[in-house]
């Protein structure tokens, strides 16, 4: 019995796209676990074409991020349209065409993913495999190695590794036994010295007055959080303080939103348990923007147009809780046992 799946007749269809005359571009829209899924597919088809580039289209400035692409040695850039027009294949791995207006435009020759196909907008790639279930890309691209017989060198392996910690939120979240089999296989390979370096990579030292202001402007709602940030320099601050907010005893549900690039973004979480937070997001801003995502984590992205004028922090909540029950917390917090 193979300790991994097997891939049949998947693998032949998309070695069968590689041809030794072509130059691939790798598109991404870079986290740890598209970085890392990113790095083994280009090992997987580096010596079959020409050349192979890994493109991200967002700026990437997240301290664990940077540490990653840095200890990993990430050969990842980021790209312009005009940049990527200059290759003859795409490839898109934890992303889909339609997640990002980025993405539009070009023909993807694979797509690799662990994400919901968006109701009404399949995938037209010429090799596509879409697999919610799991609980990292990673994964998945690590059964690949696995089944072309690629031992994943150390810095690969560690790359991997990060990737289904950092999805899984180190398995708290949505995983499936491929998961744990993937981690397992990738820990014996991986340095765990350069993991930890990695992983104690949280924080900008600027990015502690956005902790300021979250504390000072919290909406406390039935076993949740809001918070608005209004304009950030980064929407990943945004997720990790819906990430921090969820560690509070008996708050199930965190919404944090704040206005980057001309857009209302607003990231959520859930303890996995009671909101289906993927649905709620797509359920309570699918009409005016893109949102949805898994149960226990999810991200709505909205133009500042489709407002109609309103007040960002009003129209987040006015959506989220209509009554506007505004609980906030205690100026001084009393201490218990």
């Amino acid at each position: 019995m193979s300790y991994f799946r097997k891939l049949g007749d998947k693998l032949p269809r998309m070695l069968a796209l590689l041809k030794k005359d072509e130059r691939w571009l790798i598109m991404i829209n870079a986290d740890p676990d598209a970085m890392a899924s990113a790095m083994a597919l280009k090992r997987i088809i580096s010596r079959r074409v020409k050349s192979v580039a890994i493109g991200q289209i967002n700026t990437i400035s997240r301290p664990d991020n940077l540490a990653m692409i840095k200890y990993l040695r990430i050969p990842t850039h980021e790209i312009s349209r005009e940049q990527a027009e200059g290759f003859d294949r795409y490839a898109i791995v934890d992303s889909q065409p339609s997640h990002n207006p980025e993405f539009e435009g070009f023909h993807f020759s694979i797509v690799i993913d662990h994400h919901p196909v968006p109701e009404g907008r399949p995938n037209e790639a010429d090799y596509v495999e879409i697999k919610p279930e799991y609980g990292a890309t990673a994964s998945m691209l690590t059964e690949y190695l696995y089944n072309l017989k690629i031992k994943p060198s150390r810095l690969l392996a560690t790359a991997l590794l990060y990737g289904i910690k950092s999805d899984t939120q180190d398995f708290e979240r949505e995983f499936i036994d491929a998961d744990i089999k993937a981690f397992r296989y990738l820990n014996k390979f991986a340095d765990h010295a350069i993991l930890r370096k990695i992983v104690r990579s949280e924080y900008h030292l600027s990015w502690l007055k956005y902790f300021n202001w979250a504390f000072r402007n919290l909406v406390m709602l039935p076993n949740g959080i809001h918070v608005h940030m209004h304009s950030v320099t980064n929407p990943d601050i945004l997720v990790i303080l819906a990430d921090f907010f969820l560690r509070v005893h008996e708050v199930t549900w965190t919404a944090i939103s704040g206005v980057y690039d001309g857009k209302l973004v607003i990231i959520f979480r859930g303890d996995g348990l009671g909101k289906d937070v993927g649905k709620v997001a797509k359920g309570l801003f699918g009409d005016v923007g893109s949102a949805g995502g898994h149960r226990a984590a999810a991200r709505a992205e909205i133009p500042l147009k489709a407002l109609n004028g309103a007040q960002a922090d009003d129209f987040v909540l006015g959506r989220i809780d209509p009554g506007h029950r505004r609980r906030g917390l205690p100026h001084r917090l009393t201490h218990a046992c």
